[in-house]
């Protein structure tokens, strides 16, 4: 009989809401997580610390970890300090950054991982992937999607706005990611994930078009789904194509261009999400982009990231060698330095009409 479904890696539970961590222990009991309370808790010195004083009593039969750093050093120290304890699981309660070095080190030893994000800086809290400074700067690392995602919108609202700006900005720019994808089927024949698209699209679209701001729960809660819809369309997919493309790829320019002025990762992949849509000829989804990014309070030009036009027309030259191998508006277009620096001239005097 030929099999009619498949499996879709998810969590199993999703708890987005206010008031989501009064509950933490509750769901940690859960027989598919803990059958014995035994935890290793992974916290940042800063906002979950701050967490762990709340919960600690709550959470008996846990050990706590404090990590510092987003390296793929402290992955691995931290994978040492848990291994052969006979832990049920291993939880990363913090940003992004604690996040990554948790999944990373759950999937070292072999424990499922539990994300208790505390900003939405990035569309990493769920999936498949830990991306971590190393030697040569920044890698990623395929790692197993987290068996449960919690997010108090009550603790989201308090962490710094810039954080949540910046998770608006990787969610729209899946919007780009997936018109990249397009491009790529029609021109190389590289196959998509139809469902992996569909859930990519559907999180961008509603972040990009919903009326609220971040210190609404309405939008707040959407912009959480969103980015837990990417991390499962990444799953699905079995790489990072729903949700990085020529976006990604000048980002990543930036990253190791400028390491020291980088900006947070999701206003690098929101302004390249719109230039890159300019670039496909796409001028009003760009507009469109470019006018939800401002509204939120997002960089929409290179100057207000701290970058001149000729820096950023460094870091999209060099965007594809960044990541070889990808297909992306930038590899088809194979435009010169020239050519750069008058499409920008381009999209900055189209967004600016």
């Amino acid at each position: 009989m030929p099999v009619l479904t498949r499996l879709i890696p998810s969590p199993v539970v999703v708890d987005i809401r206010a008031g989501a961590l009064a509950d933490l222990s509750r769901l940690l009991a859960d027989q598919r997580i803990s059958t014995s309370g035994k935890l290793a808790l992974a916290v940042s010195d800063g906002s979950g610390a701050r967490l762990r004083e709340t919960l600690a009593s709550e959470l008996p039969g846990a050990d706590w970890f404090e990590v510092r750093g987003g390296t793929i050093d402290a992955a691995v120290s931290l994978a040492d300090s848990i291994r052969g304890k006979r832990y049920d699981a291993v939880v990363g309660l913090g940003g992004g950054k604690i996040i990554d070095v948790t999944k990373y080190a759950a999937a070292r030893v072999g424990l499922p991982m539990v994300a208790v994000a505390t900003n939405l800086s990035h569309d990493g809290i769920c999936s498949p992937v830990s991306t971590l400074d190393n030697d040569n700067g920044r890698g990623s690392y395929g790692v197993p999607t987290p068996i449960a995602v919690v997010i108090d919108l009550d603790v989201i609202r308090a962490a710094p706005a810039r954080f949540v700006r910046a998770g608006i900005g990787d969610a729209v720019s899946n919007l780009s990611a997936i018109a990249d994808w397009e491009l790529s089927h029609r021109e190389t024949g590289e196959p998509i994930d139809g469902l992996a698209a569909a859930m990519a699209r559907s999180a961008g679209e509603a972040v990009l078009r919903h009326p609220g701001g971040v210190g609404d729960d309405g939008f707040l809660g959407t912009l959480a789904e969103g980015l837990v819809l990417s991390g499962i369309a990444m799953s699905i997919s079995g790489d990072t194509r729903p949700s990085s493309g020529a976006c990604h790829e000048i980002s990543h320019a930036f990253d190791l261009l400028f390491p020291r002025r980088a900006a947070a990762h999701g206003e690098q992949v929101g302004l390249g999400a719109a230039f890159a849509m300019h670039l496909r000829g796409a001028h009003e989804e760009s507009g469109l982009v470019a006018e939800t990014l401002r509204r939120h309070g997002l960089p929409v030009l290179p100057s207000e990231m701290g970058f001149t036009e000729a820096e950023f027309a460094a870091a999209v030259e060099y965007a594809p060698q960044t990541r070889p191998g990808r297909f992306t508006i930038l590899e088809h277009l194979d435009l010169s330095a020239t050519d750069i620096r008058d499409a920008y001239a381009d999209y900055a005097k189209t967004i600016s009409s």
